[in-house]
């Protein structure tokens, strides 16, 4: 069979898709793995860029990670998950909490859509994740830079789209069930689904557990406070017709992680333990307790000229942090959210495509707890936006847009045993963004994509008004309510080339950022138990590049090569404060893919199935070997010990997945994956912890990564 090759926008797609599309599959599976496996990648429309667009008309940079790539993967959370992603990183701190980092920029830089709303929790702080259960997860879609054009402030990094499956064609009935181990930290997982279409009535339920005990590493073994527990859920009812759709989506997610103090025995060396069982599946103090709902009603009216959208979501995310009792929580922080937007989107008419758009939010945020970092505070922002796109021929795709937007945030005054804790201030913000691309398909092996992107983000309330201990960070915080928005102008250059054999990928990018945020630590001391850190500002410019190559020399090998590297500094600083702190490390990933045992079973091409492949009791079988390799990172911001360097280390994985199978039918998939496997003992340049206490025993600071960690995932599908 010829393989259907992909043209990778700005390294859009990473080299595992490309191990993927040509895959068949069986005549049981789900219409939509029908749609992954076999239909050319770039006929996929994102909904992510400027209107709904085929992905090989997408100037600006996206990456789409399938189904297949998301069960083989093995991960704690959904960002997790999708942290190999070329020009994608994660900030961690313990074994459950991961924010998503795009090229070098993260926290509220970066937006996470989910259910078609944005994804409102505490996403400023440290240890603050991202609330979706990542199982109910079935795609990912990733716009790396400038995206406020479509979704305003904060989408200043780019977006991480996390699609739910999709609903199912007119008839069916389907069922899941899915469990995990892990050998490291114990985790178990399972999931419960099901979903159907009868006359156009569609539903989807899911339910999920996943709890997992410390996890352990070479030097400091069993990681005190690692622990977690994760629940979730989620119910959609709708209904699918010709003039369009609309549906109600309920969420529930539920998160106890305890939280790593990293405090050593003065002796010993060891860390101490809040609790009589360090391999506890039990919370343990401190700890956070985390719960956030979400109701979306989606709607989607088809028109004759286009269609018309409507979503309006509301949130609650509920963050309590216990620390001396586990009966009284100290912070309470309850964040209610609603966001609305309603988009046109016209058909294209003599190459010309259309939109325009507007949305936005109100936040309220209220302190219910007894210690306090930040203030009560309320937020109104809305934006209005319109985008062109012309297609000229069958060589260029141009793309154009503009946006305002404007924000107002109100933070209140606190008076705490008779000091003033927080002042009252009103701030308003307005941003003026917009975008303009261009595609050129060369020939039928080369593209060559541009796109200039101005973004927009202001400060939120604990970049502005902080006021107190950081228990996750493990600092005291400090605000700044004179900081401006930001301001961005990024400029790509990707050149993408496909052949038979070879998918190479080169994607550039200049990004100079006005008025860039951050924290740096300073001298003074307020709380002796704590570091002091402060926010500031100054104009930054990050450079980068992703490079990537697929090479497949026959239809079974595949051998994979990305390389992600990004140098973020500000300008006019001294030597000690000119590199922006916690800049991801030059990252390079290498794969050995070989697959066997590809059996045609679907429905468009069962004929050519022989009697050998229906006695087969595997298919899809694959085996892979990956090294993982994070580069020195001296890069830092070392004025006052705010950020040290970190070592170089590479890690050795191996894996294996096969769709088990009966007479032909499918009947269940595995996969196993060994990561870390040779039990490297390592930092990353992006976790938390690195700054915790000293081993006074072997001298070093921080505590280390997870250790050598095997993961056995089973997926029992049902057809009623």
């Amino acid at each position: 069979m010829k393989k259907r090759h992909i043209i990778l926008p700005l390294l859009c797609l990473c080299t595992a898709v490309a191990a993927q599309d040509h895959k068949t599959h069986h005549h049981e599976e789900d219409s939509t793995d029908v749609f992954f496996r076999h239909l050319n990648l770039n006929e996929i429309t994102v909904t992510g860029v400027t209107g709904d667009t085929k992905l090989k008309h997408a100037t600006a940079p996206v990456s789409i990670v399938t189904p297949q790539i998301l069960k083989a993967t093995a991960a704690t959370n959904i960002i997790d998950a999708i942290s190999h992603q070329p020009g994608v990183s994660e900030l961690t701190t313990g074994g459950s909490i991961s924010k998503p980092i795009i090229r070098g920029l993260g926290y509220n830089r970066v937006v996470v859509m989910s259910e078609g709303v944005r994804q409102e929790g505490q996403q400023w702080g440290d240890e603050h994740g991202v609330e979706v259960d990542g199982s109910s997860v079935y795609s990912v879609e990733i716009l790396k830079g400038p995206a406020s054009l479509m979704y305003g402030s904060d989408a200043m990094a780019g977006v991480v789209i996390l699609h739910a499956q999709p609903t199912l064609p007119e008839g069916e009935i389907h069922a899941n069930v899915s469990t995990e181990y892990q050998t490291n930290n114990g985790l178990f997982n399972y999931n419960l689904s099901i979903a159907g279409n009868q006359k156009g009535f569609v539903w989807d339920a899911h339910y999920s557990d996943k709890m997992a005990h410390a996890y352990k590493n070479k030097y400091d073994g069993y990681v005190p406070g690692s622990q977690f527990r994760e629940r979730a859920g989620r119910l959609m009812l709708g209904t699918n017709q010709s003039w369009g759709h609309s549906r109600l989506i309920w969420t529930a997610y539920h998160l106890t992680p305890s939280i790593v103090e990293g405090e050593r025995d003065p002796e010993t060396g060891e860390l101490e333990c809040n609790s009589d069982d360090v391999k506890t599946y039990s919370k343990a103090l401190p700890f956070q307790q985390v719960k956030h709902y979400k109701l979306v009603w989606d709607n989607s009216l088809n028109l004759s000229s286009g269609y018309l959208k409507a979503i309006i979501g509301y949130q609650q995310n509920r963050r309590q942090e216990f620390e001396e009792s586990a009966d009284e929580y100290g912070i309470f922080l309850k964040l209610h959210t609603l966001t609305y937007d309603l988009r046109y989107v016209t058909n294209e008419n003599n190459g010309w495509k259309f939109s325009t758009g507007i949305g936005g939010m109100y936040q309220k945020s209220v302190n219910e707890g007894e210690e306090y970092l930040i203030p009560d505070s309320r937020l109104f922002d809305f934006g209005i936006y319109a985008t062109a796109t012309k297609t000229l021929g069958e060589k260029w795709t141009l793309n154009g847009g503009v946006r305002y937007d404007h924000r107002r945030l109100h933070g209140y005054e606190l008076i705490e045993d008779g000091d003033l804790r927080f002042t009252d201030f009103i701030r308003r913000f307005n941003g003026l963004t917009g975008s303009v691309g261009a595609v050129c398909n060369i020939n039928e092996h080369f593209n060559l994509r541009l796109n200039l992107a101005r973004g927009f983000r202001t400060p939120n309330i604990s970049e502005l008004a902080s006021n107190g201990v950081h228990e996750g960070s493990l600092r005291y915080e400090i605000g700044n309510q004179n900081l401006k928005a930001e301001y961005s102008l990024q400029a790509d250059l990707g050149l993408d080339f496909n052949s038979n054999y070879v998918s190479a990928q080169l994607a550039l990018f200049a990004n100079r950022i006005d008025n860039y945020i951050f924290t740096h630590r300073v001298l003074e001391v307020i709380d002796p138990d704590y570091l002091t850190y402060a926010y500031t500002q100054g104009d930054a410019r990050l450079l980068g590049f992703e490079a990537g190559i697929d090479f497949h020399p026959i239809h079974s090998i595949h051998f994979s090569n990305t390389f992600s590297y990004v140098n973020a500094q500000q300008l006019h600083a001294s030597d000690d404060t000119k590199y922006l702190p916690f800049t991801p490390a030059p990252h390079w990933t290498s794969e050995l893919k070989w697959e066997l045992f590809h059996h045609s079973h679907n429905t468009v091409n069962h004929h050519h199935t022989s009697d050998a492949a229906h006695r087969s009791p595997l298919n899809n079988l694959y085996f892979a070997v990956g090294l993982d390799c994070y580069m020195k990172q001296s890069n830092i911001y070392s004025a006052d010990d705010t950020e040290t360097e970190t070592p170089g280390y590479a890690l050795l994985s191996l894996s294996a997945g096969t769709d088990i199978q009966v007479k032909g039918k499918k009947i269940a998939e595995l996969y196993i994956t060994a990561d870390n496997l040779l039990d490297k003992a390592y930092q990353n340049h992006l976790s938390r912890l690195k700054y915790t206490d000293i081993n006074v025993v072997t001298g070093r600071q921080g505590v280390f990564n997870m250790g050598r960690n095997i993961t056995f995932k089973l997926v029992i599908p049902i057809r009623m």
